[in-house]
């Protein structure tokens, strides 16, 4: 890709990729248990093209004047590899996608009972700086409701339509 960077120690007999490299080679018709060297190479070509792929995308932004390096710098890097290009695309669409139907799962389902537990106290610092409790969220002081009346009856009815 670019100039090779030295290897010397930069390993160090570990393996970043290895359960991932197994099961590639498996599927692509290698033993159930590979050679470790085979796995080992595999390895270091895998994490020295990230590596590589990494320095490329900063050096491109920090010819642009950036000190971040975004996702267009990454796919500047890769424009000329059309399978590995319209992978990233793909990838990126999907992450997209996910992220928008998580987005539409109500997240109040572990909220169950919180209601029942009554109105919420609002805390206040008295001009003395001493902490004290303001009574019920809402409350106002002068109607003398204390409110169970809009916990029991929900957003159907409220203080305001009547």
């Amino acid at each position: 890709m670019t100039e090779p960077r030295a290897r010397a120690a930069r390993h160090k007999g570990q393996l970043n990729f290895e359960k991932e490299l197994r099961g590639l080679l498996y599927a692509h018709g290698d033993d159930e248990d590979p050679l470790p060297e085979t796995v080992r190479v595999l390895d270091e070509i895998t994490t020295d093209f990230i590596i590589e792929t990494c320095h490329a995308a900063s050096r491109h932004a920090t010819l642009n004047g950036r000190q971040k390096v975004k996702l267009e710098d990454f796919k500047f890097v890769v424009r000329k590899d059309d399978r590995l290009l319209g992978r990233m695309t793909e990838l990126i669409g999907m992450e997209k996608e996910l992220k928008e139907a998580r987005k539409g799962f109500n997240t109040d389902e572990g909220k169950v009972g919180l209601e029942r537990s009554g109105p919420k106290k609002r805390r206040r610092t008295n001009k003395a700086g001493e902490k004290e409790e303001d009574g019920e969220a809402g409350e106002d002081a002068e109607d003398g409701d204390d409110g169970m009346e809009d916990l029991m009856l929900g957003p159907l009815t409220s203080k305001a339509g009547r």
